[in-house]
C-alpha cells in the first residue's frame, strides 16, 4: 500500500508538469516537424501486419496529416495466422479511413512468402526487392518503419528492418529519400502512456510526435476498427500504451 501511495504522490506532482510540456508541444511541433520532415514529403509507412499503423504508428500518420504530407502505406501480410485474413483486410483499410490514408494508398501483400508467423523470419532480400520497387512507383521520398527492437520484438516488424536497413546501406534507394525508424522502448516505459512524455523528451529521436487529446481520440478511433484483435489484453493496451500518444523516430 505504501509503494501505491507513493507512485499516487509521484503521479500528481508530475502530472501539471507533463501536462504543461504536451500542451507546449501542440503548439510548437508542426513548425519544428515541418523543418524536419521537409514540405514536399511522400511518406510510405512499411508494416507487417494489419493493425501495426493503429497500435504503434497512430502518432506519426495523424502528425504526417497536420502537416498534409500524403502518406502511402504497405502491409507485408493479411494477418492471417488465425486464419482472419479477409477480414483483417477490411479492418486495415477502415482504419486507414480513420487516419486519413485513402484506399488508393494502400498496398497489402497476401503471399505464402511472408506469413503472419513469429516464428518465421522473413527473406531480406525479398522483403527489399519488393519495397524498393513501391518506393520508386510512387515517388517515395520517406520511408517509416520499425527499429531493430521491432517494438514489440515480433520477427515479421524485425525483417522489415532489416530489409531497410539493408537498402539505406547498400545505397540502392532514391537520392533524398529518408528513413525514419519508431524507437522501441522498454515494457514499463510502453504502458505508462504520457507519463513517458518526459523521457521521450530527454531522450527524443530526430523526430517526435505527440498526439493533441483530439488526435488520440481519433488513434483509438483507428484501433476500434480492428474489431477481431480487440482481445482483453489489447483494450488495456489502448488504454496505457504510449504508442498510441507518442512516437519517437530515428533516422538511419
Amino acid at each position: 500500500m505504501e509503494a501505491v501511495g507513493v507512485v499516487c504522490v509521484a503521479v500528481a506532482l508530475l502530472a501539471p508538469g507533463i501536462f504543461w510540456a504536451w500542451h507546449f508541444l501542440e503548439r510548437m511541433k508542426s513548425q519544428v516537424q515541418a523543418g524536419l520532415l521537409g514540405s514536399g514529403s511522400r511518406a510510405l509507412l512499411v508494416i507487417a501486419h494489419p493493425d501495426d499503423e493503429a497500435m504503434f504508428f497512430a502518432p506519426t500518420l495523424l502528425g504526417l496529416a497536420r502537416l498534409r504530407h500524403p502518406v502511402f502505406l504497405l502491409c507485408f501480410s493479411a494477418g492471417n495466422y488465425y486464419n482472419q485474413g479477409e477480414i483483417r483486410k477490411k479492418e486495415l483499410l477502415q482504419s486507414c479511413d480513420v487516419l486519413g490514408i485513402p484506399p488508393t494508398n494502400v498496398m497489402i501483400i497476401d503471399s505464402r512468402d511472408f506469413p503472419d508467423d513469429p516464428g518465421v523470419q522473413w527473406d531480406t532480400e525479398h522483403v527489399a526487392s519488393i519495397l524498393l520497387q513501391h518506393i520508386e512507383v510512387n515517388d517515395i521520398n520517406l520511408v517509416v518503419t520499425f527499429d531493430a527492437g521491432g517494438v514489440s520484438g515480433h520477427r515479421n516488424h524485425v525483417a522489415l528492418y532489416a530489409a531497410v536497413r539493408t537498402l539505406h546501406s547498400e545505397g540502392k534507394l532514391p537520392e533524398g529519400c529518408t528513413v525514419l525508424t519508431l524507437q522501441s522502448v522498454n515494457v514499463l516505459r510502453k504502458y505508462i502512456a504520457l507519463l513517458d512524455l518526459p523521457f521521450s523528451l530527454l531522450h527524443a529521436g530526430d523526430v517526435l510526435f505527440v498526439l493533441t487529446s483530439k488526435e488520440v481520440t481519433q488513434a483509438k478511433r483507428a484501433m476500434s476498427c480492428h474489431r477481431s484483435q480487440l482481445l482483453w489484453f489489447r483494450r488495456l493496451y489502448v488504454l496505457f500504451s504510449r504508442y498510441l500518444r507518442i512516437n519517437s523516430l530515428h533516422a538511419l
